[in-house]
């Protein structure tokens, strides 16, 4: 008997492709209605430096992901590679994440801001646009705070976590 081969759909072919493809690693965080919220993003991308603008995706529409699609402004922590647990918190579900961190603090403008994760972007959401099952958040940067970190960057990539550096750097 000879077996049939199954054909990868679309999805898993999609899924194994941006698996082998890293991203950085930010928390994006707001203030909501039930208080502080925050959730995990790897598809956090420069899209202009005049006016300063990115782009983020949120795959959800409750909670956290609620909170950040409802907000007019957030902050964007880019993590460093010593941010992991951080990370992965942010990405599991729940609503108490800020009660598990030592050092938080809420901005002046409102937004929580928690402390010792390297570049942080204050942002104004500029636009959200439906994408699939995903909406995509463009927001504009009007303040960056501690752009001088130089610590080694979180990259997610093959579904977990790992750093670049001057270990990994490559010659041309």
């Amino acid at each position: 008997m000879q077996r049939q081969l199954v054909e990868p759909t679309m999805a898993e072919q999609f899924r194994a492709a941006f698996g082998n493809h890293p991203a950085g690693v930010a928390i994006v965080t707001t203030t909501g209605a039930l208080g502080p919220a925050g959730i995990t993003a790897s598809s956090l991308i420069s899209v202009a430096v005049d006016p300063a603008l990115v782009a983020f995706n949120v795959t959800s529409d409750r909670g956290s992901a609620s909170a950040i699609l409802n907000a007019k402004s957030i902050l964007i922590h880019l993590l460093t590679a010593e941010n992991t647990q951080l990370a992965s918190l942010f990405a599991a579900p729940g609503d108490k994440r800020f009660a598990q961190i030592d050092s938080w603090e809420h901005l002046d403008t409102g937004e929580p801001l928690i402390h010792g994760l390297g570049t942080v972007l204050r942002c104004e959401i500029h636009s959200k646009t439906p994408a699939g099952q995903a909406t995509l958040v463009i927001a504009s940067v009007v303040e960056v705070l501690d752009s001088e970190s130089t610590a080694a960057p979180l990259v997610y990539h093959q579904r977990g976590y790992h750093s670049i550096g001057e270990h990994s750097r490559l010659t041309v």
